[in-house]
């Protein structure tokens, strides 16, 4: 006996190809030589604050290292590159007055506690769901325009996943 009725699975299967025909495999990604840059986020700051930071991905996909030296942004009066790290237990955090390179066939994520980029002197607050455009410049790839996703003022990555409290949470919702 033959079926006319398009299976549960056929439809299931279709219905997944097409979502992933219709998705973008890297959402925001932005091409420069043989660079690669993804996940450009910030978080959101409160009104009064003077700096904010600015988060992403670079991917080197050439045979030579390329370097970011600088960067500009309207909302802000100084865009710089900065690491953050730990040292004796002792936070610090310093400009990178040389840039950061990239090496190739390497990917250089740019995270909370880590390199960042600095935006200083900011002209007004950076607020959740925003998009904030910043110009990186590199020693080869030259200027590039990306775009910062502004998140929540905790967020952990560019997704806007903050860290969770389970002090906090409802005691119906804890796992």
């Amino acid at each position: 006996m033959l079926h006319t009725r398009p299976s549960f699975v056929s439809i299931a299967c279709a219905s997944l190809i097409a979502i992933l025909l219709a998705t973008p495999l890297r959402a925001d990604e932005v091409k420069a030589g043989d660079l690669v840059i993804t996940q450009a986020w910030s978080r959101a700051t409160p009104g009064g604050a003077k700096t904010g930071g600015g988060y992403l991905t670079i991917e080197n996909n050439g045979s030579s290292p390329d370097r970011l030296i600088g960067g500009s942004a309207d909302i802000a009066a100084k865009v710089e590159m900065h690491e953050m790290s730990m040292k004796n237990g002792v936070m610090t955090m310093r400009p990178l007055d040389k840039g950061l390179t990239i090496e190739p066939g390497k990917t250089v994520k740019l995270a909370p506690g880590g390199y960042h980029l600095m935006m200083m002197d900011l002209k007004g607050p950076l607020k959740q769901g925003d998009k904030v455009p910043v110009t990186l410049e590199f020693e080869k790839a030259g200027k590039v325009q990306v775009s910062l996703d502004v998140q929540g003022v905790g967020a952990q990555g560019p997704g806007g996943a903050a860290k969770m409290d389970m002090k906090k949470m409802p005691s119906d919702m804890k796992m």
